[in-house]
């Protein structure tokens, strides 16, 4: 009897990451076409709101970490990272779109406001609001949402092998982590249920990612 063809497994972690990732991903789909509906009778959001601002701010995050990943996923040679970028990419590619559409249906424009400056009464550690302090420059606004500047763009780009791949995994993980307070804040201060659902989305996909790229990054011997 001729033995069975070995099948290649994931390792323990993937599998974890893959069930939160899909959970998330069936309650946004699901939510995408169902909640909206039913919140018809919830007042629309202004271009002040934070829901406004969410989306906004979020285009802009979201549009970076689409750019990132599909510059690894043109070069890298590991499986996982090309696997993981591709999640990324079309994951974020969806929702970016999402958010456009929410301006578009609440009559809002696609931007407004200053950079984050609907988190304010969050009193998160992004703002200074009642401190006296000056408000955080955009450079330091962008900072502190986990942007990558053009300086380690272009390094990420001039980079091959696994030195690409750590440093993709390194700017992403950071990138990630600027997102979550950022879902955060909307959860405590918005009303409208499709965005509250989608904040939460985010929070549970990319936290599930951080400890991916964690451990992606542990497994390559990445320094740092």
């Amino acid at each position: 009897m001729t033995a069975p063809a070995s099948t290649r497994s994931l390792p323990p972690w993937w599998a974890v990451v893959l069930v939160a990732v899909a959970i998330a991903a069936l309650a946004f789909a699901i939510g995408r076409f169902s909640t909206f509906g039913a919140a018809g009778a919830a007042a629309t959001p202004g271009s002040d709101s934070p829901e406004a601002g969410f989306a906004r701010d979020m285009q802009v995050h979201h549009a970076q970490a689409v750019e990132m990943a599909m510059d690894i996923y043109r070069t890298t040679d590991n499986d996982d990272v090309r696997v993981l970028a591709y999640d990324i990419a079309t994951t974020q590619s969806a929702q970016k779109g999402e958010f456009y559409d929410w301006l578009v249906k609440w009559g809002l424009p696609q931007a407004g406001g200053p950079l984050m400056g609907w988190m304010d009464a969050a009193d998160t550690a992004h703002h200074h609001a009642g401190t006296g302090a000056a408000r955080p420059s955009d450079a330091e606004l962008m900072t502190q949402m986990g942007m990558a500047s053009a300086d380690e763009l272009a390094a990420l780009r001039a980079q091959t092998g696994t030195a690409a791949d750590c440093t993709f995994l390194g700017l992403m993980i950071r990138h990630h982590e600027g997102a979550l307070p950022m879902a955060q804040a909307l959860i405590q201060l918005g009303h409208e249920p499709r965005a509250l659902a989608v904040a939460q989305s985010v929070i549970a996909t990319q936290s599930a990612e951080i400890d991916l790229m964690t451990s992606l990054r542990a497994g390559l011997g990445c320094a740092g």
